[in-house]
């Protein structure tokens, strides 16, 4: 089946850059840069070039009457897209209680006293002390949409995401993650890419450093999808979705095709996509996986009920290089379901997924590798209080590996994100949106990861269950669109 996916998908992928080129000339295409949830970009007008024809000619050539041709007018309807853009979001937060790493009944943290958890480390607050309290942007984002003509868009993504604070006191840690070496914040480059409208009718092609259909992507006014799960959870100033929380790519560098099966209602649509699997890292020799090996994103999404219900189906398969010379070459493949309904007193989301990992785990006993199949599962609720005033409520559970013996210890051969076989994960988060204004939040919110060791107390390693809780203020913002 893998094989047949990525015979598939390469396929489509060729026949979309071979009709690239059959596809150049100028179509009239739709720029509505709107939908059910956003409002339309801000644009600048720019004026169409309206050449001089300084030629006056004389009364007769060749004894008749010299005439003028008259220029065709101008088509001064399309007015190109200019836009300067971006949103932050951060928290004035307060750890009231920290995950730590009691072993046993001893009660005797690991790596002696005040040491703290390493669960969790695809969280904000993996590490952070209790009573730890500061103010923290975790995103800034500044982009640029350019409209090169009508058929071809650039568009230029800066960010940037730091991690909370983990030093405590009386240590020279500093923020880690989007930092410069001095601690200070820094940009760095996550979309880039060149987008061709309407290849052919009601499919762009894009390529270049771009979202992928994992969660993400969002593009008004394009053939892309905009209905995909962190849209419409829409509180992505609160937590990432449950598949972006244990490090499913965002984005990455590659090609896609992005299209709709009915161009006029735009209801229905596929994307398909390969990339390198390296987000925004760079190709380098010490990355085995990277220039090598290929992933192959693929999603259906669907508007039913005149937009109410949504659904998507997501895929991806990823080759990746073997992480010891006795462990054979590895893969992993994901599958997602996202449903939604969203009405006007409330809006409730579903998103559930499997995650295969081949020779992914090492088991500690046998010293051989096996298979592991991570699941997870997220329920959220949002809606409506008063005017301006909203509410939202999340769940998640998170099971690395289903295959878990409780008498072993495994260790992780993958290099994929944040990967713990061991640990299951819960996730709580509820909250209220004040909205003063357009674009302006203000969400306090009560932030919860509890951990569970699926190892048997007497196993060597074990850790008892505890939990991290957060309290928030979280504030969000945004500009130019």
């Amino acid at each position: 089946m893998k094989k047949t996916f990525t015979k598939l998908f390469s396929t489509g992928l060729l026949v979309g850059l071979t009709f690239i080129g059959f596809a150049v000339n100028a179509q009239t295409t739709s720029l509505t840069n709107t939908n059910g949830t956003q409002v339309a970009p801000a644009t600048e007008t720019i004026a169409p070039y309206a050449p001089k024809n300084d030629f006056k000619p004389a009364d007769k050539v060749n004894g008749e009457k010299a005439t003028t041709t008259k220029a065709a007018a101008e088509d001064t309807s399309w007015k190109p897209q200019r836009r300067v853009w971006g949103y932050a979001f951060g928290d004035e937060y307060f750890v009231a209680h920290a995950d730590n790493d009691f072993v046993g009944a001893t009660g005797v943290p690991e790596g002696g006293a005040g040491a703290l958890s390493k669960r969790g480390a695809e969280t904000n607050y993996s590490g952070v002390p209790t009573y730890r309290n500061a103010f923290q942007f975790r995103r800034i984002y500044l982009g640029y949409d350019y409209e090169i003509t009508k058929k071809f868009k650039a568009e230029l993504l800066l960010a940037s995401e730091p991690s909370a604070n983990t030093g405590v006191n009386g240590t020279t840690a500093i923020q880690n993650s989007d930092n410069l070496v001095d601690g200070k914040m820094s940009f760095y480059i996550k979309n880039a890419n060149l987008r061709a409208r309407d290849i052919w009718t009601g499919t762009d092609f894009v390529i270049g450093e771009m979202s992928t259909p994992g969660f993400a992507l969002n593009e008004p006014g394009t053939n892309a999808p905009t209905s995909l799960s962190e849209t419409t959870w829409a509180y992505r100033s609160i937590e990432k979705t449950v598949t972006d929380f244990h490090k499913n790519n965002s984005y990455d560098l590659g090609a896609a095709l992005q299209g709709t099966f009915d161009p006029a209602t735009k209801n229905f649509g596929y994307v398909l996509m390969m990339g390198n699997n390296s987000q925004a890292s760079l190709l380098s020799a010490a990355s085995a996986n990277t220039g090598f090996y290929k992933i192959f994103y693929g999603d259906l999404w669907a508007k039913f009920a005149n937009n109410h219900l949504y659904v998507d189906v997501y895929a991806d398969y990823a080759k990746t290089a073997p992480a010891t010379s006795a462990i054979p070459g590895q893969d992993h493949n994901m599958f997602k379901l996202f449903v939604a309904y969203l009405s006007k007193p409330i809006n409730i989301g579903v998103e559930a997924y499997t995650q295969n990992f081949a020779s992914g785990v090492e088991n500690s006993t046998t010293k051989l590798p096996e298979d592991a199949t991570a699941k997870a599962l997220s329920v959220w609720v949002r809606g409506a209080i008063v005017t301006n005033l909203n509410y939202f409520a999340r769940f998640d559970t998170y099971n690395p590996d289903g295959d878990f013996n409780a008498a072993d210890s495994y260790s992780a051969n993958t290099n994929y994100g944040s990967y713990n076989p061991t640990v299951k994960e819960q996730f709580i988060t509820a909250g209220l949106d004040y909205n003063p204004t357009k674009n302006v939040h203000f969400e306090p919110n009560v932030w919860l990861v509890d951990y569970t060791d699926q190892r048997t107390a007497s196993t060597t390693g074990y850790v008892a269950p505890d939990h991290t809780l957060v309290f928030r203020l979280t504030f969000f913002y945004t500009f130019g669109k």
